[in-house]
């Protein structure tokens, strides 16, 4: 009997076969026997609210009123930033706006410029 690769999805060693894919029985993925696992060290793809692919560096535009801690003003609607940093995690720009400093945002809340 062949040893069958753990799920890529959710790990579990509980593969097992049905015609031409692999089934997990914990999280229900499907997936094909002679595709090759996912590379661990990719990049996640990070796209903004209408579905433009971001990328470090890019400049990109606030589009709805967000409140700061802290500040007592919002970050208005149209706010341009520069230069922005991806990074992993719930709010995956890392960024620098005048008048608030540091800031991480959320790619759902802007578009690119």
């Amino acid at each position: 009997m062949s040893q069958l690769p753990n799920c890529p999805e959710c790990g579990s060693e509980y593969a097992y076969e049905v015609q031409d894919l692999l089934n997990c029985p914990d999280c229900g993925h499907e997936w094909s026997g002679d595709a090759a696992p996912a590379d661990a060290d990719e990049e996640p793809v990070v796209k903004d609210a209408v579905g433009n692919v971001l990328q470090d560096g890019d400049a990109v535009t606030v589009i709805k009123d967000l409140k700061v801690k802290g500040a007592s003003q919002p970050l208005k609607v149209g706010t341009k930033v520069k230069s922005i940093r991806l990074v992993e995690g719930d709010h995956n720009i890392d960024c620098k706006i005048a008048g608030f400093g540091a800031m991480k945002l959320k790619s759902e809340f802007v578009k690119k410029a």
